[in-house]
């Protein structure tokens, strides 16, 4: 059968959810911090249930729109609610694992061979790149742009030809896997820990104390809300708990994947 013949999926609950609460936060002009209406407010409404609500406040912590106080209330992080679609959520769920594997694999190794050939001018980089995800945090920033330096001159100080060519074969991966550790709450701050901790090592020449420090990073890295996430965990009789405005606390579900 053709796509275009093939039955529409019908849209989940709790994306339908997602999209009345952009509409109200676009229509009270909701910014950063402002507090969304409690999950018992929000059930109330027709069609909606207290399930699909803690499922939408899931997804959109999952990609850090945002933060879910336990009983405390559920809260803006930045100025709206445009959250990616679903289904592309899904996909980099289902990829992400791939990815995470094959980071720790390659750059558990080339922290190791960074420790033994790096030079000076190797140093002045990967301290360059520390220096400037510090300021990016100190400004609010997650670091993005300075855990790609960082990374990016670990390899370079490698000297692996082979193994900096896979990395750039897969650098559009690594930046996701990048941006889904960087939002979790917390998180910033502790990869610069950790890429000091790495720094330290190869400074020292140290390879397989360098290797350790990566690999632990690595597996801080992977620990996302993103992959406890289940995308299809709808209650099939969750239709029937319309405007169910039973007790419970105003935050989200989804716990907090910080180590």
């Amino acid at each position: 059968m053709s796509d275009a013949l093939r039955p529409m999926a019908r849209p989940r609950l709790y994306e339908q959810v997602i999209d009345r609460l952009r509409q109200y936060v676009a229509e009270q002009r909701l910014g950063a911090g402002d507090k969304l209406p409690a999950e018992r407010d929000l059930a109330q409404q027709p069609g909606v249930s207290r399930t699909s609500v803690k499922q939408a406040i899931d997804v959109l912590q999952v990609q850090g729109l945002v933060e879910a106080r336990h009983g405390g209330g559920t809260y803006l992080v930045g100025d709206t609610l445009d959250a990616e679609p679903v289904e592309q959520l899904v996909e980099r769920r289902q990829r992400l694992p791939d990815v995470l594997d094959a980071r720790e694999a390659a750059e558990t190794k080339l922290a190791e061979l960074a420790a033994q050939r790096r030079t000076k001018a190797d140093l002045d980089a990967i301290s360059a790149a520390l220096d400037h995800m510090r300021e990016e945090i100190a400004a609010g920033s997650p670091g993005v742009e300075g855990d790609r330096r960082f990374h990016a001159a670990v390899t370079a100080a490698a000297r692996s030809h082979i193994l900096a060519e896979f990395m750039n074969s897969i650098a559009e991966r690594i930046t996701e896997s990048r941006t889904e550790s960087l939002r979790q709450p917390g998180r910033p701050s502790r990869s610069l820990t950790q890429h000091v901790a790495i720094f330290d090592a190869i400074s020292l020449g140290d390879g397989r104390r360098a290797a350790t420090a990566m690999r632990r990073h690595l597996r801080t890295v992977a620990k996302v809300r993103l992959l406890s996430w289940n995308p299809d965990d709808e209650n099939p009789d969750d239709a029937g708990d319309e405007g169910d405005g039973a007790a419970g606390g105003e935050g989200g579900s989804g716990g907090d994947a910080r180590e």
